[in-house]
């Protein structure tokens, strides 16, 4: 299926790495030049892939906390490619530990990287989204973030934090033909995860109907439709990517 998104110019946070990599290059196959948005200077996968295919790619170093950084990099992106369709928020971190013995550094720091980091691109993209009476908003959250989960108070208010500013931007911008929508992983196999103790895995694979956890592709494919034009019609929406881990 042709998703119409060459010549777009889509801008990833966490795009380094995991989720957010995958995501690059799955909108890169698309025909999409991409703007990689990391506190790495470099991101030597995704760049690889992304020209690979022959599609242009560039990283921007910078904290996604930093909310003046945001408005230089969206700059920055349309002053080299000329526009800005897409933004795809996929920045986040964890820092575990049960409510009782939850640091307040260990709070903050997952509410300022996974909430405000969010807020900052989706507020400063969709400041030029009005402007040009259109874009595509896609934000990565989890199911942690509808559900709640025992160590990740901090995590889930944050995921679900994103889901109710997602909603509420949804709500605001649709009237200038911007979609926004989120995607909720469950757990997916990525560099981090597979670290995990593997008694960690074997419950998160009983808890899923399908019997497997999910691929970092199985994410982003779904978010190169909803960045799509097959997808005008979804907005405000959270779709979960966790094969029924949920359920």
């Amino acid at each position: 299926m042709d998703l119409g998104l060459t010549g777009k110019v889509a801008l990833v946070t966490g795009g380094a790495a995991g989720i957010g990599a995958a995501i690059a290059v799955a909108l890169a196959r698309e025909g999409c030049a991409v703007a990689i948005v990391d506190r790495a200077a470099e991101a030597p996968a995704p760049v690889e892939a992304i020209r690979a295919l022959g599609r242009p790619v560039a990283v921007h170093a910078a904290d996604v906390r930093d909310h003046a950084a945001a408005a230089r990099v969206v700059d920055a992106v349309v002053a080299t490619s000329g526009r800005l369709d897409i933004l795809v928020c996929s920045a986040g971190i964890t820092a575990d530990a049960t409510l009782t013995r939850m640091s307040e550094d260990e709070w903050d720091r997952v509410l300022a990287v996974n909430l405000k980091g969010c807020f900052n691109y989706v507020q400063t993209a969709a400041r030029r989204f009005v402007a040009q009476k259109g874009g595509k908003i896609v934000n990565i959250a989890s199911i942690n973030g509808l559900r709640g989960k025992l160590g990740q108070a901090n995590y889930a208010a944050s995921k679900g934090g994103v889901v109710a500013m997602s909603k509420s931007a949804a709500r605001e911008l649709g009237r200038f033909n911007v979609n926004v929508n989120v995607v909720a992983p469950g757990m997916v196999l990525t560099e981090m995860t597979r670290t995990l103790p593997a008694e960690v895995l074997a419950r998160a694979i009983d808890e899923t109907v399908l019997g497997r956890l999910a691929t970092v592709e199985d994410c982003a494919d779904l978010v190169a439709f909803l960045c799509s034009d097959r997808a005008r019609h979804i907005t405000g929406e959270v779709i979960q990517v966790d094969g029924g881990q949920y359920i």
